[in-house]
């Protein structure tokens, strides 16, 4: 199985407000760098949709190394909240809907295909991928 890294970042200006996302895929010696925006959206759901769209490009199983300073995407993984998401019918251990389902969803069955490890790196910092998908998401915003 090939080998993938992946960077991720959203951003939002007022969250609620317009929002961008940005990612970087590397593969061997390739990079390619990937982002996108909304008008109305929140800081999660650019977040969530950069991991996404990086995952979306692959066009077979990967292992994926999936970095991201997001919390709430790495967590609800590496804790296991998505599972019991899933096993709850989608709904959090207070019996509320989850936030962002249809992302989720999406994002879980693309977790079936690849094998992703999730990895927290610290947002704005000295990691030059994590601050480039930053960059990206940013400008992503100024398009739309």
């Amino acid at each position: 199985m090939e080998k993938v890294v992946i960077y991720t970042d959203g951003a939002c200006s007022g969250n609620p407000g317009p929002g961008g996302w940005g990612a970087i895929l590397m593969y061997k010696e390739n990079k390619k760098e990937i982002s996108g925006g909304k008008k109305e959206t929140t800081n999660n759901v650019m977040e969530l949709t950069a991991v996404i769209e990086g995952l979306k490009l692959l066009k077979y199983p990967c292992q994926v190394e999936l970095y991201s300073d997001s919390a709430y995407v790495v967590n609800a993984f590496e804790q296991g909240w998505i599972y019991n998401w899933v096993k709850n019918n989608w709904k959090t251990s207070g019996k509320d809907s989850v936030k962002n389902q249809e992302l989720w969803k999406e994002l879980y069955e693309l977790t079936k295909i690849h094998q992703v490890t999730f990895h927290k790196v610290k947002g704005h910092s000295d990691n030059e991928y994590n601050n480039r998908c930053d960059e990206l998401a940013r400008e992503a915003i100024k398009k739309i």
